[in-house]
């Protein structure tokens, strides 16, 4: 007899390792659980990880609770944080310390739902982790007990893993086998602690073992079902009652859900780095701070959310109740600093408030001889469209924008009106003729279609929103991933965009604090700027490559090569293998700043000698969408083959119009590029208070520029095509039209994908560069559906293509260099754009020093070279060169006077004229 190999056998030691555990568990743990009694008026404040954050999401277990509850007046506040941990709760910088939150809210009984994040420490950590619980415990029982409230609590053991047999997600027996012994440790905690002790493993490992229905994502984060039966065992456990039917609780679900989406925006506010953060302190109009705004919008949202609790006790009672919100205090008003109201803002700086038309602005934008430009959509054409920051185009070929109305965030007693719209272009004359909208997002920075739906960041979650109907509106939405970091919303997790190796990529910047639970590892817990990928097939979140401060903006090319953009900065990368990670590299001289977006033009309608080349959208001082020529053959000397320079080419677009700032550059499937402009009078987020009543929440417009005289391109069938001829599609030259082919088959069977594939790239010559394309995208197919292919990886690494090969090669980083499970942090920060200077000789030993200072402030992010440009020499249409210049070298006096307060005002430069009232951002004092 044969044995099994030695990993297959370890496996089968720990199943039955485990069960005998589980059997001896599940009997000891049947009567753990002590009889609870809630009590009238009582608050319920819940705190935990995932499982807990989510239940706000999917409220069954509240919905549940209150029905049983009616009468009893009983509140429940969510707490909870994906991520976190009993004794390791990360938060973003002055965000409100635990101990005053908890005397805010109140409680008399507290939930605590901790133990999947720390049970990657294996049984040998459980029994820290029961002391930290107990610990826990006792400072939230002795906290309360200053207010005069003994609080009762209620310790809740994780649930079980779910083994679903889908290959993209681990087998689950370790998992479960170290879920069972923190569940141990929990029940001890709570025997010592006197606490009640709520068993949740057992009744959860218990229900996946017993049904071949699936009740969680992706093995340990429930779906709505998952959270249905947990509602029922929660109300088992506590008060030996089981849920009602779903009928019998829709009303109140309702109630619940309007309450909680109150409090979710009070308790886990977004922009938090202005309400209590670094920018909180900045003074505007009158010595006005964001805090003094923000903060008092808290207070609006604590009246709006008790507000919501009478309608859920009406609800569970069956009493209609209408909410009265007359009694939330009035915003605070803000007096707007445009046109130079405080020392932050200038009116030759900013835009103007006296907004152009759609068709006046597009007049003011000059395009290339050759070229036309029309408004393809406006606020004119379509009243509910503002703020447009990121376009995709469907596999209907019709373009989606997400439109930002409430920017920054969402503000109290106004409508939550973000969302993601969908426009139709009926006739073919390129003007939208339908607008619709597909569901309602707060905070819509980015957006990408998956899977048969689409995949969208509304911080701190990440959605995946559907529709099964066919009305174009989502009726399908679920989380997949929490955790983005929000403390500063106009550079959280933005341009989503699923790369042809199957994962889906965001950039995010500064002050943000990400963390993120998975199936594979211990929360990834991480504050850097950079770019992230997520794969929405194995949910593993890694940190891709570091990019600072801001960065905006990620593209792929025809042969994948991938490039990104530093928002605030302006830089340009290309992102490319290195160590175990990526890391990105110069990819062009920096001309601008800052850019909002990047795309790679891939057109049959645009000349050739412009094909996959690369654009930038930048939103001050220069106002437009900027070509650069891609080299991607190397120079033989600092350059290898596949890694790519840029040079400047066209401005696309140039406009005089200040209050356009383009956001984001697409093709569309006429191969027309669509350009969004986010047309506002204030482009700052820290120039201007949070809530300037000049921030436009109006205007918002999508332009389409095209080539006179030359064709559109010809639209290609992709949805509800066969798989066959899908495939056919990926030999198309337009990297839109083999995009939108992968995101078809994204929502395919895996398994029928991957055999059409086989058979469809038999044949191909790796050695010819078309053919080797086409088993490059098999390639890459085989990468998106997590299936190796060896014998294709080594075809193509040897072919003589050497595109092919470095495709092939970055494949093969993926698969055997980069951590499967998702790496702790990034594995190479972007190149430091930095210029060493000499002290000349002549100076003294200390005068050197007091130079070598000045050369790194001069250096310093947002400083000088950050608009000059590291070496001084600027860039001839906004900022002027330093070097030679007596501006700089004609007074130490009036220099010293410029960095403390600034200038303002039309100069000129080497014979050169900058004039503000053109565009050009004057210097703001160094403070």
């Amino acid at each position: 007899m044969s044995c099994p190999p030695l990993p297959e056998l370890r496996v089968q030691l720990l199943r039955l390792l485990f069960c005998s555990f589980a059997a001896v568990w599940v009997a000891g743990s049947a009567t753990a659980a002590e009889p609870f009694a809630f009590q009238k008026n009582d608050t319920v404040a819940i705190y935990g990880n995932g499982l807990a954050d989510r239940m706000q999401h999917a409220p069954w277990v509240e919905t549940v609770l209150q029905h049983h509850l009616k009468g009893m007046n009983v509140r429940f506040r969510n707490m909870s944080f994906s991520g976190d941990m009993v004794n390791r709760r990360p938060r973003n910088q002055g965000f409100t310390n635990d101990a005053e939150y908890l005397q805010h809210v109140a409680p008399d009984v507290v939930f605590m739902m901790y133990g999947y994040n720390e049970s990657f420490a294996g049984p040998a950590g459980a029994e820290a982790y029961q002391r930290e619980l107990v610990k826990h415990v006792q400072q939230y029982r002795a906290l309360r007990k200053e207010a005069g409230v003994n609080a009762r609590f209620v310790l809740f053991s994780p649930i079980a893993y779910e083994s679903t047999g889908n290959p993209n997600l681990p087998e689950g027996t370790q998992l479960n086998a170290n879920l069972a012994a923190y569940t141990a440790a929990t029940r001890r905690a709570a025997a010592e602690c006197e606490a009640t002790y709520v068993d949740l493993y057992s009744p959860t490992f218990q229900l996946f073992a017993a049904s071949s229905h699936q009740y969680t994502l992706n093995g340990i984060h429930l779906n709505a079902d998952g959270y249905k039966q947990l509602a029922g065992m929660i109300s088992e456990a506590l008060l030996g009652k089981p849920a009602p039917a779903e009928s019998d609780l829709q009303a109140i679900y309702e109630t619940v859900e309007d309450k909680n989406w109150h409090w979710h925006n009070r308790f886990r506010a977004t922009d938090g780095n202005d309400i209590w953060g670094g920018r909180s302190t900045l003074t505007f109009v009158g010595g006005q701070s964001n805090a003094d705004v923000l903060k008092h919008e808290l207070a609006m949202l604590d009246v709006m959310t008790a507000n919501r609790d009478p309608a859920i006790w009406a609800a569970a009672e069956g009493r209609k109740f209408t909410i009265d919100d007359s009694n939330v205090p009035p915003p605070v008003n803000v007096i707007s600093n445009v046109g130079g109201g405080s020392k932050s803002s200038s009116k030759e700086k900013e835009g103007t408030v006296d907004y152009l038309s759609p068709e006046d602005s597009a007049s003011k934008i000059k395009v290339p001889e050759g070229y036309q430009l029309n408004v393809f959509a406006s606020e004119k054409m379509f009243p509910d469209m503002a703020n447009p920051v990121q376009m995709q185009v469907d596999n209907k070929g019709r373009l989606w924008a997400a439109c930002w109305n409430t920017y920054p965030k969402w503000e109290p007693l106004k409508e939550m009106n973000d969302s993601l719209m969908i426009f139709e272009d009926e006739d073919g004359d390129g003007v939208a003729d339908r607008r619709k909208i597909f569901a309602h997002v707060h905070n819509p920075l980015g957006f990408e279609f998956w899977g048969g739906g689409v995949v969208v960041t509304s911080g701190p979650d990440l959605w995946f929103l559907k529709d099964t109907d066919g009305d174009d509106k989502a009726d399908v939405r679920q989380i997949l991933l929490q955790g983005l970091g929000t403390s500063d919303t106009h550079h959280a997790a933005n341009n989503l965009i699923y790369g042809p190796d199957g994962g889906i990529y965001w950039q995010s910047g500064i002050f943000l604090v990400h963390n993120h639970e998975t199936p594979w590892r211990q929360n990834l817990n991480i504050g850097d700027s950079g770019m992230y990928r997520f794969d929405p097939r194995t949910f593993v979140i890694t940190p891709h490559a570091g990019n600072s401060p801001n960065p905006h903006g990620t593209s792929f090319d025809y042969w994948g090569y991938c490039y990104a953009n530093d928002g605030t900065g302006g830089r340009s990368f290309q992102v490319r293998p290195e160590g175990k990670g990526f890391k990105m590299h110069e990819l062009l001289t920096k001309e601008f700043r800052p850019v909002a977006a990047d795309e790679i033009l891939s057109s049959t309608h645009f000349p050739d000698e412009l094909q996959n080349d690369f654009l930038i959208c930048n939103t001050i001082g220069f106002l437009g969408v900027k070509q650069y020529d891609l080299d991607r053959e190397g120079d033989g000397k600092n350059r290898k083959f596949g890694e790519v320079w840029g040079t400047p080419g066209l401005e696309l677009l140039n406009s005089t119009d200040r209050n356009f700032r383009p956001t984001d550059a697409v093709i569309g499937e006429d191969g027309a590029l669509y350009v969004s402009d986010w047309q506002n009078v204030i482009i700052g987020h820290m120039q201007h208070n949070i809530r300037d009543p000049n921030r436009d929440h109006q205007h918002g417009r999508i332009l389409r520029l095209t080539v006179k005289g030359r064709p559109l391109q010809e639209p290609v069938k992709i949805a509800g095509e066969p798989i066959e001829a899908l495939l056919e599609n990926l030999k198309h030259p337009v990297n839109g039209v083999r995009h939108r082919t992968r995101v078809e088959l994204s929502a395919r069977d895996s398994k029928a994908v991957i055999a059409a594939t086989q058979k469809w790239m038999a044949g191909f010559n790796p050695d010819d560069e078309l053919e080797a394309h086409h088993l490059l995208e098999a390639l890459w197919l085989h990468q998106q559906h997590n299936v190796k292919n060896d014998a294709l990886l080594n075809v193509l690494l040897n072919s003589k293509v050497k595109h092919a090969v470095v495709a092939a090669s970055t494949v093969k980083h993926f698969w055997y260099n980069v951590d499967a499970k998702g790496a702790s942090g990034f594995a190479a920060p972007a190149e430091i754009e930095f210029v060493k200077f000499d002290p000349p000789k002549w100076l003294s030993p200390a005068e050197q020093k007091v130079y070598e200072l000045g050369a790194a402030v001069y250096q310093r992010e947002s400083h000088c070279a950050t608009c000059h440009l590291p070496h001084g020499k600027g860039n001839g249409i906004v900022y002027p060169s330093l070097v030679g210049s007596p501006w700089v070298n004609g007074s130490e006096d009036r220099l010293i006077k410029m960095a403390l307060h600034g200038m303002w005002g039309k100069i000129t430069v080497h014979g050169k004229t900058y004039d503000p009232a053109l565009g050009v951002p004057p210097m703001t004092a160094f403070r």
